[in-house]
């Protein structure tokens, strides 16, 4: 049986970013992915925004990792050649009633030291001429990001300090006992193998509990029930009406149907909220019905009246990871290291949804953090 020092399950872009880190700091590292690519589940279905840290407790993992990801990820983005652009976001509000909810963020996002701007309904419009607002937050921080080639750019750095990445390697089981290294069973359609590793993580976002509760030695109770919410995107088939991203107020822990646009300038609506009543995520349909066109209709012109007829395609969806469910306050990011669960070289990742991406290259720094604690930064 092999024996490496690490081993990261999941190839998306923080499974990645964690086995980029690991192997930059002297471990051998082996990232396992069970599709044949990577980044073919949450990280390729999202709006690939870059967000400023504005939603979040303060004090939260959210805040703090979202903030400091994102300042390493524009900086890795630019180091790299990852396209990307600062294109700024208004979060507006459509009626009076809506104000408070602006204040509230406008405070969260200076207790996280994020720069907004409050804007009236003039000084919004100044900066998009076809929005309609009552007031609105300025946020020049926020943009977007080509998460595929980011992706590449990770798997690249992983390869590059001597890591490796395995595709059509499904991970099914692990064993951990106390002072030796976990042993891994890991699917592949040759067969299989089984690896041993001495630290372990479990960035297998979608799969993240079900895989943990295959870990023998993990107590069931460190294991929070799995959720899965489906947020559908529509395209607009009529000329960009926005050069920035555009936010509604949110509502609990959904930011609404906003404004995405890509780096070519194309817009997108989207996500919708929709819990899924499934246990697994194989059988999650991902398929965006047309039907809902007439809910997103109805939420974009209440900031865009003018939204023509019919101008709205289904494009694509994804499904957040979730750790609660409906009715159930949204709680933080769960990085359960050795001091949480008492699993000795393992760090599980639980509910790593928005803002996953833009905390990711912070995620992999406090995930070596907690496996490696000797390591300068």
């Amino acid at each position: 049986m092999d024996q490496i020092d690490a081993l990261v399950i999941g190839a998306g872009v923080v499974g990645l970013a964690v086995g980029a880190e690991l192997a930059r700091h002297g471990h051998e590292t082996v990232v396992v992915e069970a599709q044949a690519g990577i980044g073919q589940g949450v990280s390729s279905r999202n709006s690939e925004v870059i967000h400023a840290g504005i939603y979040y407790a303060a004090g939260s993992e959210k805040a703090r990792l979202c903030v400091r990801g994102k300042e390493l990820l524009y900086a890795f983005c630019a180091a790299h050649g990852v396209p990307h652009r600062r294109c700024g976001k208004l979060i507006v509000a459509t009626g009076d009633e809506q104000h408070a909810a602006l204040d509230t963020l406008a405070q969260r996002a200076a207790a996280a030291g994020v720069p907004l701007q409050p804007m009236t309904a003039a000084q919004a419009r100044s900066l998009e001429p076809e929005l309609r607002c009552t007031a609105a937050l300025h946020s020049p921080g926020s943009g977007i990001v080509d998460s595929h080639a980011l992706m590449l750019a990770l798997q690249g750095e992983l390869e590059r300090h001597g890591g490796a990445l395995a595709l059509q390697s499904r991970v099914h089981s692990a064993r951990f006992a106390a002072r030796a290294p976990a042993v891994v069973q890991v699917a592949t359609p040759e067969g299989g193998y089984e690896l041993a590793a001495r630290l372990v993580v479990n960035a297998a976002g979608l799969q993240a509990p079900l895989l943990a509760r295959h870990f023998a030695g993990l107590p069931a109770e460190a294991v929070p029930p799995a959720h899965f919410a489906k947020g559908s995107y529509f395209a607009l088939m009529a000329p960009p009406p926005f050069s920035r991203l555009i936010y509604p107020v949110p509502v609990d822990a959904w930011l609404g149907v906003h404004v995405t646009l890509d780096l070519a300038g194309q817009v997108r609506f989207g996500p919708d909220h929709e819990w899924l009543e499934v246990h697994d995520p194989g059988q999650i349909d991902y398929a965006v019905h047309p039907s809902r066109a007439e809910g997103f209709e109805a939420a974009i012109r209440r900031y865009w009246p003018s939204l023509p007829d019919g101008a709205l395609a289904p494009a694509y969806s994804g499904v957040r990871p979730k750790i609660h469910g409906p009715g159930q306050p949204a709680p933080d990011f769960r990085i359960d290291g050795p001091a949480r669960h008492g699993v000795a070289g393992l760090v599980n990742l639980f509910g790593i949804e928005s803002p996953g991406l833009t905390s990711s290259l912070a995620l992999a720094e406090w995930v070596r953090s907690l496996l490696d604690p000797a390591s300068p930064a």
